[in-house]
């Protein structure tokens, strides 16, 4: 699982390099790294937040469904802490956007 996602973020971190390469002729002159290191923190940020949001929704959807399957009536109480996992994906694209724009 840990080889796994290290490859992901690598090929994430690649792909962001490659794309800072090919916009870096149209943009005004900044250094290099400069250009490339924003590129790759906007990759970091949104794959370690789509990663972590998989793991809390992995594991409050598998408790939310255990105690559904005993309790029917607490469907309406789990689902929104569902919610709130996945909204950490959305923080770690509103970030990496942030990063982009400024």
């Amino acid at each position: 699982m840990k080889k796994k996602i290290t490859t992901a973020v690598l090929a994430a971190a690649g792909s962001a390099s490659a794309f800072a390469q090919t916009q870096g002729a149209a943009t005004a002159p900044v250094s290099a790294w400069a250009g490339g290191i924003k590129y790759l923190a906007a990759a970091l940020a949104v794959s370690v937040a789509a990663v972590a949001g998989g793991m809390a929704v992995a594991k409050i959807g598998s408790a939310a469904m255990g105690a559904m399957a005993e309790k029917p009536e607490l469907s309406g109480k789990a689902l929104p802490y569902v919610g709130l996992a996945e909204g950490i994906c959305l923080w770690g694209f509103l970030v990496a956007l942030l990063i982009l724009l400024l």
